[in-house]
């Protein structure tokens, strides 16, 4: 494009040459813009008012102004001391119409062409087109589609405007042919091209992404091949080149790796050196790198990672640890760790934000980490967990910064979501036990945001009705103590658990105090009382009829309970790492119409088996004993109780164990059931909201004693009784409560089990 100048003046009695001709500026005048903003004129045509100026000093500031971008035309007139400007802009782009491309969605495009600087609204310029279509084919060259073709087109529209249709042909995805490595001795071409994410072609091909190539995966590739030889001690291993060959039909791809080994290092000896400020065998026994072992980049690292740890829960939040690998003749290492702790750092202040209805004291009561105190790395992690665990905020965030124009202070902001966590619900459940389950719950966990809970609810299902009161103080104390109190009134048909035939009307009310014994650990303390009436039908069993003549149908009982729990989950619900134990004992105590004990001890351990948690190895297990105390025999609706999605699945919902006279189910006082799960993540789930499982399941319930007038029962634990089970199945939270579908296979199942293929539970996870 060239530029047009013309210098008109208006005064013809001017006889004088323009190029030799200054002049004095007293205005600048523009005409033609029409979107370009003024000022973008003014400040790039660098001529002031008042400035005397020639003819050169125009052209300079003329080139300025065009070297913009935004004009096709510049001409300069001049009306007395008055510059004109005449601008042409060049037009502005209306509309970017994309076509062609399926890969790579419209929305991604258009980001990428606004970085490269061309979007609707902006001032057209060709050369900003020219370099979109290169950035273009750079994106589908990287995932791999040399073939790749882009076409653009200007279409001029009304009112200066235009229309850019880029046609893009986006070509087929070129397949990895060949992956050669050359120079490698130690380990094989088959060990070290597993560890690459490109593979190439399988016979699966169609179903996943073996065998297409991209570039920013040949670089995770070559990483991966450093970290290999690395971890196994090649410290001067090299990655000499990496050739990648396209073939002429641009549909096929052939990459080349040259690569120097160098020898095995072992470790010699390790240390730690500089300024010491924990003790010496502090740091060592935190290092997991050890003399003799061969040497590992990522055993290095974590130790690194390591002993910072250990610093800044010492209270140097800012320290600065050095490895330093000293190669030795003998292809040995001598490695020194060189520590650098900074100044002990101290807590100025500790903030909350976010909490707009919850006080803070509910979350400051929650804190290791304290203001005034010594800065400990592992408090400050601790108190965001313990925090996130009162269940009161949703997101939990913690930020710790210096405190300006001081070199040994922090102030910590914790930065919370809060939850809702008070509501009035109606629920609707179902379960294959105790089929359709209506409930309606008033709750209130963070009442008025004292962190009390307060809850009143009512349940119907076939099998139960119960209305219950809760009221929940967490810190009774300010050591943490709890108390809590409880009343319910239950009525219980068993008859719909596939158990005996005998219902139960109960109420109960209780007190109980929780004592944290650690940041996990707790220990509760409750005496309740009970008073159960037991009503029974024409098909009622012997055995029960025998235990009501004996003691009644109509038992008050006095029950101390102790509960330990250890709680190491990272999620309350669909957790991926920890575990969970706990262990509890009920005994009615003496002065009750029936005395007995009971014991439960229950495990839940999950292991993720990738960096993102996806796929998750989960074990569960429960042991439960009970017996009488005194001369009553143990009452049977306190019985143990086997079979169903939470026990042992591919059994019906209780149906396990001992029978009674009726050949219905009849519960026992020892339980033992466990299952190994492999978690795993749905392809059509986006929001964790799913999980699938294959599980295998064990478990049974037997009679350690018998009914005293019983002549049908056969006592003992037999652990060749054991049922086994397998399947898959799914958990899903949706809006309306969780739900579980469970297709099991029972493996050992007897003539006289009830098997379920098909289970199905709403309002119930695995």
């Amino acid at each position: 494009m060239k530029i047009r100048f013309g210098l008109l003046f208006s005064l013809a009695l001017m006889s004088s040459t323009v190029s030799a001709e200054t002049f004095q500026v007293q205005d600048v005048r523009l005409e033609g813009l029409q979107r370009v903003e003024p000022g973008l004129v003014l400040r790039n045509f660098d001529v002031d008012t008042g400035e005397v100026v020639d003819q050169a000093d125009i052209a300079d500031a003329t080139r300025r102004l065009f070297r913009t971008g935004y004009f096709d035309d510049i001409r300069i007139a001049r009306d007395g001391d008055i510059l004109v400007l005449k601008l042409k802009e060049r037009p502005a782009v209306s509309l970017i119409r994309l076509d062609g491309n399926k890969v790579l969605e419209d929305e991604a495009l258009l980001d990428g062409l606004k970085q490269s600087g061309l979007r609707e609204g902006d001032v057209f310029k060709r050369a900003t087109l020219d370099k979109v279509r290169q950035d273009l084919l750079r994106v589908y060259t990287g995932i791999g589609r040399y073939g790749a073709a882009i076409e653009a087109e200007v279409e001029p529209l009304s009112d200066n405007r235009v229309a850019l249709n880029i046609d893009i042909k986006e070509g087929k995805e070129a397949t990895i042919q060949h992956i050669n490595i050359v120079g490698n001795t130690v380990f094989t071409d088959e060990e070290l091209k597993d560890k690459f994410s490109l593979k190439l072609p399988s016979f699966w091909k169609f179903f996943s992404d073996d065998g297409k190539y991209a570039r920013e995966k040949l670089a995770g590739d070559l990483e991966r091949l450093r970290s290999y030889y690395m971890d196994r001690g090649y410290i001067n291993f090299s990655i000499d080149s990496s050739q990648v060959s396209i073939s002429p039909d641009k549909k096929h791809v052939f990459i080349t790796l040259n690569v120097t080994e160098g020898e095995q290092y072992s470790i010699r000896d390790v240390g730690v050196a500089g300024d010491l400020v924990v003790d010496e065998q502090e740091l060592l026994d935190v290092i997991t790198v050890k003399a003799g072992e061969t040497f590992s980049r990522k055993e290095v690292t974590d130790s690194q990672e390591a002993l910072t740890r250990k610093l800044g829960d010492n209270g140097y939040l800012f320290a600065n640890i050095s490895p330093v690998p000293a190669l030795n003749d003998d292809n040995t290492v001598s490695l020194q760790y060189f520590v650098a702790p900074g100044k002990r750092t101290y807590v100025r202040r500790i903030s909350i934000s976010g909490n707009t209805k919850t006080a803070d004291e509910v979350a400051r009561r929650s804190m290791s980490q304290l203001e005034g105190g010594i800065a400990s790395t592992a408090a400050i992690e601790r108190s965001k967990e313990r925090i996130a665990q009162t269940g009161y905020f949703k997101d939990v965030n913690v930020e710790t910064a210096p405190v300006p124009g001081t070199d040994d202070q922090v102030d910590i902001q914790y930065t919370v979501v809060e939850d809702n966590t008070g509501n009035l619900s109606a629920a609707l459940g179902f379960s294959q036990t105790s089929g359709v389950i209506l409930s309606a719950e008033l709750e209130q966990d963070n009442f008025l945001g004292s962190g009390n809970s307060v809850g009143i609810g009512a349940t119907k299902s076939d099998t139960i009705k119960e209305l219950k009161f809760s009221y929940l103080e967490p810190y009774y104390t300010v050591d943490g103590v709890s108390r809590g109190y409880n009343f319910f009134i239950r009525e219980t048909d068993f008859k719909e658990s596939n158990v005996s035939n005998f219902s139960t009307d109960t109420i109960g009310t209780g007190i109980n105090f929780g004592y944290p014994m650690d940041d996990y650990q707790r220990l509760n303390f409750g005496l309740n009382f009970e008073g159960t009436k037991v009503k029974t039908i024409s098909s009622t069993s012997q055995e029960i009829l025998d235990f009501i003549a004996a003691e009644g149908d109509q038992y008050n009982n006095v029950l101390a309970t102790i509960r330990w729990t250890d709680n190491h989950l990272n999620r309350r619900i669909f957790p991926t790492k920890g575990y969970s134990q706990s262990a509890s004992l009920e005994v009615a105590v003496p002065g009750s119409d029936l005395t007995y004990h009971k014991e439960q001890y229950r495990i839940r351990w999950y292991h993720p088996l990738d960096d993102k948690e996806d796929w998750i190895w989960s074990l569960r297990g429960r042991l439960g004993y009970a017996g009488s105390l005194g001369n009553n025999d143990f009452p049977f609706f306190k019985h143990y109780f086997s079979g169903g999605l939470t026990t042992v699945r591919g059994f019906k919902s209780n149906s396990l164990g001992p029978r009674d006279s009726k050949n219905d189910p009849f519960g026992g006082t020892f339980a033992a059931d466990s299952s190994a799960e492999l978690i795993f993540p749905l392809p059509f789930d986006d929001s964790n909201s799913m999980r699938g499982v294959v599980f295998f399941d064990a478990g049974n319930v037997f009679q350690t004693e018998c009914p005293s007038r019983s002549s049908n029962c056969n006592n003992g634990i037999k652990f060749n009784e054991l049922r086994y089970s397998t399947g898959i199945g799914f958990s899903w939270l949706t809006p309306i409560g969780p739900i579980s579908i469970a297709l099991s296979k029972a493996l050992n199942a007897k003539s006289s089990d009830d098997t379920r293929f098909f289970e199905f539970a709403l309002g119930r996870t695995f």
